[in-house]
């Protein structure tokens, strides 16, 4: 069971990690993708969800409910974010900008859920924004960092936001989450559509394909996949599994799309995947022990 729900997880990741490949082969505004994306994906799962037969939960408690709304509106604000960053500084270093993420969720989470902060959290998020620099170097140095990479912070820090209300919607559980998450996405999207263009949005055949293959497989199937398997997986694996997202994400724009990384760039990236590897491992490896201590282990 275990080495399926592996097989799931590490699926959905390298999926994930292949949005910006996929994405950048579709020849519509980055809105325009995000768009399509969530309301494909939020269909699928809606349907499958309908007839899993699980339990609803949503409408049981209204704060939780309101919770997973506010992580679904984060989440649909954090993939515009994104998409915009992937085609104005490409995926691979969008991707390292993004992945600040989990280093701000950590930062936010002495405020949220009253956690202590560590010397390797604190050593964790200076290792990441040093490798910020390292990644965006000479705009730094010129007083003019791009706009690209002031994209994929803002998609970092709607990342944060959506994982920490998406935490304390707790009693809202299974396919039920992401579903109502992505829907709420859509929304999001949507809404934020109406105001900047008008509808409906131009899809050339060619694009069609691309656009099914984001929505079903990457959005809903990788979705469904990644929800469905870590709750069945210890928390150390789908920690250390986690980098395999933007790893992919780095070996697909190398190899697909011919983009590459500096010397500097490098040293960013390493940075920043190590500081925020760090400062987790440390993270989790502090609750064990606390947890074993409380259990007198």
């Amino acid at each position: 069971m275990r080495n399926k729900s592996a097989l799931k997880y590490i699926t959905a990741l390298i999926l994930f990690g292949s949005n910006g490949i996929v994405a950048s082969y579709i020849t519509l505004s980055s809105y325009e993708i995000v768009f399509t994306r969530t309301l494909i994906g939020a269909l699928f799962l809606a349907l499958l969800f309908v007839f899993s037969g699980q339990e609803r939960r949503f409408w049981k408690n209204k704060t939780h409910s309101l919770y997973l709304i506010i992580s679904g509106v984060a989440m649909g604000a954090s993939w515009m974010f994104l998409f915009e960053a992937y085609r104005q500084i490409g995926v691979s270093v969008a991707t390292l900008a993004y992945y600040c993420g989990p280093v701000i969720v950590m930062i936010f989470s002495q405020i949220v859920f009253k956690e202590k902060i560590t010397i390797a959290k604190g050593a964790g998020f200076f290792a990441v924004i040093l490798g910020m620099f390292f990644l965006n170097q000479q705009a730094f140095l010129q007083g003019q960092p791009s706009r690209g990479l002031g994209f994929g912070i803002l998609a970092a820090m709607m990342y944060a936001f959506m994982v920490i209300f998406n935490k304390k919607a707790v009693s809202i559980t299974g396919l039920e989450n992401p579903t109502w998450q992505l829907m709420a996405s859509f929304v999001t999207v949507a809404f934020f559509l109406v105001f900047r263009q008008a509808f409906p949005i131009p899809v050339e055949s060619k694009n069609l394909m691309l656009i099914l293959l984001l929505g079903v497989v990457n959005t809903g199937v990788g979705c469904y996949f990644y929800f469905s398997s870590i709750g069945d997986l210890p928390v150390q694996t789908v920690a250390m599994l986690g980098y395999l997202e933007p790893l992919s994400a780095l070996f697909f724009s190398a190899a697909l799309l011919g983009e590459s990384l500096d010397f500097l760039q490098l040293i960013g990236a390493v940075l920043i995947l190590g500081g925020a590897a760090f400062g987790e491992w440390f993270h989790r490896k502090q609750s064990l022990e606390i947890s074993k201590d409380s259990l007198g282990v």
